[in-house]
């Protein structure tokens, strides 16, 4: 490709201005990141002695793919049976007779369970709703005959065999006394209130944006949606239980084992410390692994028929009771100056939920951060239907709100006779434009100018520059990529450093595939000056310190802000032991740190003890601490914020409307990169999830029913190999002085911004403006 050369750029560090322009173009360590046959990645290792930036192996690696990595629906009791659901078959109403007699007499059936046997239990606290809450709703389960969604769980199935189970539940008869449903997305947005969303109304407004809009030189004004869409982990949900002495022992497959035992406890009346939840390995997560009603009809019908139990939902079971994204209904409106300066930027519309969640798709926030403009209004309404309940789903409202925003934007630059990219970095905001806090770290402009460099970007004057090759038409667009630095309360860890200088770090953290534990064995080695190899790590469980939740791109914040805690108080201990007569003695432990082996003082690291003869001085065969996090001050403090470049070159056949996408270039501004190997498959398959949403994914909500009528990957279409193109990835690498490590999340931003991109190539190819996802060859045709 033109322009092209492979590297990873990077800045000059953490002591250049806080917005960290780029030196020139020069660029140090290459790094080869595309999946193209015969080609071997090099990975460049950091100095010797810094774990951080070095491209560790995933240590999760070899367990995988020997098949020794044991999940969820792999582990076992003594005495086990297998759990199947039925499901409702209306949207709303009551069970007027349930007729199980007959599945209660197929072979293997040891329980049956339904509202009429279920024991009483307290409805679970959904995420936000609660600071401890887990659960994607507050619907009780399975208290009493009433319906609250097309495909709620009404009979539970317990045999000696998955299939018998599954066998059972297909004789299971129910009749229903129907009663009116809300299931049209008009009925529901009719009503709709402003949405409301961790912890705030999801509105903004700064001036007379619609009047300035009125009357601009230059402004377009688009509507745009996006459809339900549906998780599709590589692992479907479940859950092995068994109740132990009064101990509910659950192997899940969760990405917050703390939070989700703690909200199962509440529902059964149980103190936290009588769960003890754990999740080794999760194969896939994504927002959708959370805490769901099959979780606790495992754990009640386990103690009911007091047999371990293990639920492992179909991909079909996953659909009726798992939720995933909401449709969108948007509105973005821009006027500009002749100059390209934005004057008005409008970006409101409707999304759906439930009554009994806390969680709204905030498609705004992308606008809030991204641009400067002189007038702003941003507004999302949640219309609540009867449906299943919505959850998280990879980059929650940034990955739909980034489409409309960036199109649209892409419209505006048609219209001002300037290039996309141009438009862009003059519209880029010295400070947050809606908080007016400055920005701790932030090099949009650069990763623009270096992806379009990557690229072979065009430059265009409004002219389209879509060619033709043979019944091919071809064409490129851009977007920008975005999502919000977080970090939850929660963080904390647990170290045991021993005499030999080997270090166990515990925490109840999760690897859902990311490589959790290979990061974070390199950030203990950094706190604790120890080499990669020396650092043991147990996660995983909710007996371990911590609330920590792998999601929202904060898991590694969270770690890295503990590892910070705890290695201070390590060195507390530490000091306590010095001798009387030794350099060390009596000096501040704030005065101190550990490496290489050592406790030294950090102002001269020449005044130190090793830590076997401090340890066994002490008669001590290891010492260890705990600690957890300060609260998240930074991100109040400072406008935190991911963001990135993403390029992408269409193929729409003229004749079938067949779209392909050859080749994709992102180029990401997240702070510090802690592991290029990690970050690289972070990258890029969060680009290949954008891909889904561009081009296939879509549940169909049967609007007369309220049922999702293709709950199978037969019929809800995802990319797979021969989908998926050139993927060419980079990064800054520039650290962020307010976060812990330096770094921000990876796992999310590569899913914003592709979709726009795709889109606005389709324009460029074929002079089609799609507005509504996923892009389909009905659309181009």
């Amino acid at each position: 490709m033109p322009g092209k050369d492979h590297r990873i750029f990077h800045g000059r560090g953490p002591h250049v201005s806080r917005r960290s322009a780029l030196v020139g173009s020069a660029a140090t360590a290459a790094c080869l990141f595309l999946p193209k046959p015969g080609l071997t990645e090099f990975l460049p290792n950091a100095p010797a002695g810094r774990a951080l930036g070095t491209a560790y192996p995933r240590r999760d690696g070899p367990l995988k793919v020997q098949g020794a990595a044991r999940f969820a629906a792999e582990q076992r009791f003594p005495g086990m049976v297998y759990g199947a659901l039925v499901y409702s078959t209306v949207a709303r109403g009551m069970i007027r007779r349930i007729e199980t007699e007959t599945a209660r007499a197929a072979a293997g059936v040891v329980f049956v369970m339904t509202q009429e046997n279920a024991p009483r239990l307290a409805p679970p606290e959904p995420f936000y709703a609660s600071p401890t809450g887990m659960a994607g709703s507050a619907i009780p389960v399975m208290q009493d005959a009433s319906v609250h969604w097309n495909g709620q769980p009404v009979a539970v199935i317990l045999a000696t065999t998955q299939e018998e189970a599954d066998h059972a539940a297909r004789l299971v008869r129910v009749d229903y006394e129907e009663a009116k449903a809300v299931t049209r997305f008009d009925d529901a947005a009719a009503q709709a209130p402003i949405a409301f969303y961790a912890g705030r109304e999801l509105q903004y407004r700064d001036g007379d944006a619609e009047a300035v809009l009125a009357e601009a030189e230059v402004s377009v004004d688009l509507d745009f949606t996006t459809p339900q869409q549906t998780h599709n982990q590589i692992e479907p949900h479940a859950v092995t239980v068994a109740w132990q002495d009064g101990i509910l022992r659950m192997h899940d497959c969760t990405q917050g084992v703390d939070l989700s035992a703690i909200t199962i406890a509440k529902v059964f009346g149980l103190d936290p410390s009588q769960v003890h939840l754990t999740a080794e390995f999760v194969g896939g997560g994504f927002g959708g692994k959370t805490l769901w009603q099959y979780h606790i009809l495992a754990a009640a019908a386990a103690r009911l028929a007091n047999r371990p139990v293990r639920m492992a939902l179909t991909r079909e079971g996953v659909y009726r009771i798992c939720g995933g994204r909401a449709p969108t209904r948007q509105r973005v409106a821009l006027a500009a100056r002749l100059d390209g300066g934005l004057t008005a930027l409008i970006h409101s519309g409707t999304t759906m939920k439930i009554a009994q969640n806390a969680m709204t798709e905030p498609f705004m926030e992308a606008a809030e951060h991204l641009y400067r403009t002189d007038t702003m209004r941003l507004e999302i309404r949640a219309g609540v239907r009867d449906m299943l309940a919505n959850t998280f789903m990879r980059a929650p409202g940034a990955a739909v709100g980034t489409f409309p925003l960036e199109v649209a934007l892409d419209a505006l630059a048609e219209r001002l006779a300037m290039d996309p990219v141009e438009l862009r970095i003059r519209n880029e905001p010295e400070v947050d434009p809606t908080t007016g806090k400055a920005f701790s770290q932030r090099a949009l402009v650069e990763a623009l100018r270096e992806g379009a460099r990557r690229f072979g970007w065009q430059s265009r004057a409004g002219e389209r520059l879509g060619w033709r090759e043979g019944e091919w038409l071809v064409g490129t667009g851009m977007a920008t990529a975005y999502y919000p630095y977080k970090r939850f309360p929660g963080g904390a860890a647990r170290i045991r450093l021993g005499q030999d200088g080997r270090a166990l770090v515990e925490l109840a953290a999760h690897d859902m595939g990311m490589g959790t534990s290979t990061a974070t064995a390199a950030v203990a080695a950094d706190r604790l000056g120890l080499p990669y190899e020396d650092v043991e790590i147990r996660y995983g469980d909710n007996r371990l310190p911590g609330s920590m939740i792998a999601a929202g791109s904060q898991q590694m914040a969270a770690i890295g802000a503990a590892l910070t805690a705890v290695r201070d108080a390590l060195v507390a201990e530490l000091a306590a032991l010095v001798p009387a007569g030794m350099a060390l003695h009596g000096r501040p432990a704030e005065a101190m740190t550990i490496r290489d082996g050592a406790l030294v003082l950090t102002s001269d690291p020449a005044v130190r003890m090793t830590l076997a003869d401090l340890l066994a001085g002490a008669g001590r065969r290891e010492v260890s601490a705990e600690a957890t996090a300060p609260p998240p001050s930074e991100a109040r403090d400072w406008s935190m914020h991911s963001t990135g470049a993403v390029f992408a070159e269409v193929r729409v056949n003229a004749v079938t409307g067949e779209l392909r996408v050859p080749r994709i270039t992102g180029v990401y501004d997240c702070g510090r990169i802690l592991n290029p190997t990690l970050a690289a498959s972070q990258f890029r398959s969060g680009v290949v999830m954008a891909l889904g949403m561009a081009l296939m994914e879509d549940t169909h909500f049967d609007e007369r029913s309220g049922r999702i009528a293709n709950p199978s990957l037969a019929a809800y279409y995802m990319p797979t190999h021969l989908d998926v193109p050139e993927i060419d990835v980079a990064w800054t690498g520039i650290p962020d002085p307010e976060a812990p490590s330096s770094a921000r999340g990876i796992g999310e931003i590569s899913m914003t911004g592709l979709a726009a991109a795709v889109a606005n190539a389709v324009y460029d190819a074929t002079g089609k403006r799609v507005r509504d996802l996923p892009i389909t060859l009905d659309k181009l045709l």
